[in-house]
């Protein structure tokens, strides 16, 4: 049910956490969701035929919005020192592919709900929270970004929808294969799940 919630709440974010350049955080996450949801709502893209085209947009948009490297080390947390320079590396890609090949469905699938943004808090001198709810006619979901100003751009590093986090979430599913598996061995099983997608 964790993962389940994760996957749908990944796909909120996908669709609403957009960075942009520097300014207030909340801005630059609204901006970039409505960068996202011109994508969504063009009529241009509806047709099933233009799906890899609307997935290339939507990928564009993504290479802005995360940070991949922050992305990835909070994730593995201390097992990051475990990873050998190359291993990050392709950790960082494969985890990327996983992300993208795991929720690009349901990003697809946004039916047009409602966006309300609460005002930040600052974590600290670089990094914000974001309070957001997506409402639907029958909930309100709520949906924190955790962003940080790196090179002068906010980039979102972490999502938490209903009390769960996304990087949490994956830290716990990395770890448990680190506590009997060499990073190698984790690498391998994030080669697999990407082909398998």
């Amino acid at each position: 049910m964790k993962r389940q919630l994760v996957g749908a709440a990944l796909a909120v974010f996908l669709i609403l956490s957009q960075p942009a350049h520097a300014g207030a955080p909340q801005d630059t996450v609204q901006a970039n969701v409505n960068k996202v949801l011109d994508v969504l709502r063009d009529p241009a893209l509806k047709a099933e035929s233009a799906k890899q085209t609307k997935k290339e947009k939507l990928r564009i948009i993504y290479d802005r919005m995360f940070d991949d490297v922050e992305l990835s080390r909070r994730t593995l947390a201390r097992n990051w020192n475990k990873l050998s320079v190359p291993q990050r590396q392709e950790f960082v890609q494969l985890f990327r592919q996983v992300l993208e090949k795991a929720y690009v469905d349901k990003i697809l699938s946004y039916t047009d709900e409602k966006i309300v943004y609460d005002k930040e808090s600052m974590l600290s001198a670089n990094q914000s929270e974001v309070p957001t709810r997506v409402v639907t006619s029958s909930k309100s979901i709520p949906i924190s970004y955790r962003v940080i100003m790196k090179d002068g751009v906010w980039k979102v590093y972490d999502v938490i929808i209903e009390n769960v986090s996304l990087i949490q979430n994956y830290r716990t599913q990395f770890n448990d294969i680190l506590v009997k598996d060499t990073p190698e061995q984790l690498l391998e099983t994030l080669r697999k799940k990407v082909k398998e997608q």
